[in-house]
């Protein structure tokens, strides 16, 4: 005789005991800490943003974690996806191009940045950095550039790209906008900078709209062969 029970079927026998099926748990090192970044590459000089709050599910952890990361004076890294692989992947790269500069006694090329951090990326395939990042910099021949990443590697060169939780806001707004694949307006090419960060605001309240792991603040900087600009502009906080 037995006694069934929910979850569990115990026997009177006390010298038998049937215990219930084990259950699978999973676990996974990776988190996603939301975030969106974007760049924009027009003539002389190449805009990158992103916002500032780092989340965990519905929980904020911090308003104030920068996802952009200088690699240069004239290249800068925008990421999102899971901080601490951000942070390694980091890592590695300023270690690497520390490396370089002790070598060849000059900084990396944008170009050139572009190509390692796809190989450092790639390298790490099987085990990949939860990182989405977009590059943006002056390349070689003084112009704005930009490359848009995978997490393992695969990249492009474009004119305008977005990565993170809020890409699928942004990246039509970009097309349209800055791109104007389907619609007419005036010449992009001749866009100055000022008028390009007041639309990369614009494009960030709209994210911020639509993704709740998009808020608080936005960093914009401007880069120049001569030097960059960056600003801040406050967010929505809820």
């Amino acid at each position: 005789m037995s006694i069934n029970t929910p979850g569990n079927i115990f026997s009177c026998n006390p010298q038998i005991l049937v215990k219930e099926n084990p259950k699978e748990r999973g676990f996974s090192f990776y988190e996603f800490n939301g975030g969106t970044a974007l760049a924009i590459a027009i003539n002389d000089y190449a805009v990158i943003a992103a916002d500032t709050r780092l989340s965990s599910g519905y929980s904020i952890l911090t308003r104030d974690s920068s996802k952009l990361h200088e690699l240069t004076s004239n290249c800068i890294l925008g990421s999102a996806g899971c901080k601490t692989d951000i942070d390694q992947l980091r890592s590695v790269l300023d270690i690497n191009m520390k490396s370089y500069r002790h070598n060849h006694r000059k900084s990396m090329s944008t170009p050139s940045i572009a190509q390692l951090l796809s190989n450092t990326l790639y390298y790490k395939r099987f085990q990949p950095y939860y990182a989405f990042n977009v590059l943006a910099g002056i390349d070689e021949h003084g112009l704005g550039a930009i490359y848009h990443y995978d997490a393992i590697g695969s990249f492009e060169k474009t004119n305008v790209t977005a990565s993170g939780s809020g890409s699928s806001v942004l990246m039509p707004l970009l097309d349209s906008v800055i791109s104007q694949k389907n619609r007419e307006m005036k010449d992009s090419k001749s866009m100055e900078a000022e008028e390009v960060v007041e639309i990369v605001k614009d494009l960030f309240v709209t994210a911020t709209e639509r993704d709740i792991y998009t808020g608080d603040c936005v960093e914009i900087v401007v880069i120049r062969k001569n030097g960059n600009i960056k600003k801040k502009f406050s967010l929505k906080t809820d």
